[in-house]
């Protein structure tokens, strides 16, 4: 579903950031990646939706190669994104116009889009927050907020962002469970390697600006050293 094929890419004041990074994911895998801050666990998940371009190598998304933007629009449609700042992802006045702004646009009728609404706020048990503004949202209420707009566009896969960033344990909990239930493909980028451990089947170190193979729990303190 996603083949990046020697990636490489550089920030005008930070530099090389991916240099020949290899990654794949196939349908069914659900995928863990850490690695130190600024090793460029984002980056990677930015180039494979197409918002940042690559210096050079192949994206490859469902099977063809993506270069232009009409090709990532395309792409998009099918993707669940979920930012790492969710300020960046919520932009409507309130929890329900933003949960509903992807499935408008995908063209659904009103009625439909009433029904995912309910249907994504009652999978992350969060029905008291629909009628609320997004910008009074605590940090965790937002976090929340930014996942249902992703799933809300009943995405192929997901590509998720440090998803229990500023989470109670028992937020996380709901979303570890909905996880390990969906029958979703999806990446997940985190810091987190209990969650990571209990929701992916493979957990990748990015670091050097490549991709390094799953290794044990045991050494993520120094591999992140």
């Amino acid at each position: 579903m996603i083949e990046l094929e020697d990636i490489t890419f550089s920030y005008p004041s930070r530099g090389k950031v991916l240099d020949g990074l290899n990654f794949q994911l196939r349908r069914g895998e659900r995928v863990g990646i850490i690695g130190p801050n600024g090793s460029g666990k984002t980056t990677m998940l930015l180039v494979a939706v197409g918002l940042l371009k690559p210096d050079s190598g192949t994206v490859r998304i469902f099977g063809e190669v993506r270069s232009t933007e009409r090709d990532f629009r395309q792409v998009r449609r099918r993707i669940g994104f979920l930012f790492q700042n969710s300020d960046d992802q919520l932009f409507c006045p309130t929890v329900e116009e933003d949960i509903a702004f992807g499935p408008l646009n995908q063209g659904k009728s009103r009625e439909e889009v009433r029904r995912i609404v309910r249907e994504v706020i009652s999978l992350l048990g969060i029905e008291h927050l629909e009628g609320r503004f997004s910008h009074t949202l605590s940090e965790g209420e937002k976090r929340l907020v930014a996942l249902a707009t992703a799933l809300a566009m009943k995405p192929d896969m997901l590509l998720l962002d440090e998803p229990t960033t500023a989470l109670d344990e028992g937020t996380t909990r709901r979303i570890s469970d909905f996880l390990t239930s969906s029958d979703l493909t999806y990446c997940v980028v985190s810091h987190d390697m209990r969650f990571l451990e209990e929701v992916t089947d493979k957990i990748y170190l990015i670091k050097d600006g490549k991709l390094h193979s799953s290794f044990f729990p045991l050494s993520v303190a120094s591999a992140l050293d």
